[in-house]
């Protein structure tokens, strides 16, 4: 199989609507995003991988809109993947699903937990970055950015004020900044 030796060569060959290079980046990259979709979805592994399979479709459908001054292909790519599962979740077909859920799916969190320590995330480094951060601001980023809270949903399950959860997210992003610096 030909190997893509930069970004630029990967994107022009998606562009042109190459198989070979659609088949390559799923070869080389699902694993990768199916863990970032896993965090936010759950437990739900079939979801996970149907909401996997959209992410891919939607690649291969707005390749064009990709803009290499605004970041990575990478990140552009785990972008669709979190927003994808994050619309999934909050979808009310997921909404109503979830009140439904088996023991068995329930038992399956910690399985589920072990599994996601081997997840992308951490490959980035980012879940060790936001180790560093203390406990009130590394809670805020995991349930708004890894698990797809809004900053509502966030001061409903933790109990305050939706002006404090809003301070220490900027606070938090704030001190990302400056320890990835």
């Amino acid at each position: 199989m030909f190997n893509y030796h930069n970004e630029e060569e990967l994107v022009a060959a998606l562009t042109a609507k190459d198989r070979t290079a659609y088949n390559y980046l799923y070869d080389n990259y699902s694993a990768a995003l199916y863990g970032v979709i896993l965090r936010v979805i759950g437990t739900q592994e079939e979801l996970a991988e149907d909401v996997l399979q959209d992410t891919f479709v939607k690649i291969w459908h707005k390749i064009e809109s990709y803009n290499p001054q605004k970041g990575r292909f990478y990140t552009w790519m785990l972008n669709i993947a979190r927003n994808s599962a994050i619309d999934t979740i909050r979808s009310a077909t997921f909404q109503r699903s979830k009140n439904n859920l088996t023991i068995d799916h329930v038992n399956s969190i910690n399985t589920i937990n072990k599994l996601s320590d081997n997840i992308p995330v951490e490959h980035l480094g980012l879940e060790s970055v936001t180790n560093l951060l203390e406990d009130k601001y590394r809670v805020l980023i995991d349930l708004c950015y890894f698990k797809g809270y809004t900053q509502d949903e966030i001061a409903q399950r933790l109990s305050i004020p939706i002006g404090t959860v809003k301070t220490r997210l900027r606070k938090a992003l704030s001190n990302l900044k400056e320890i990835i610096k």
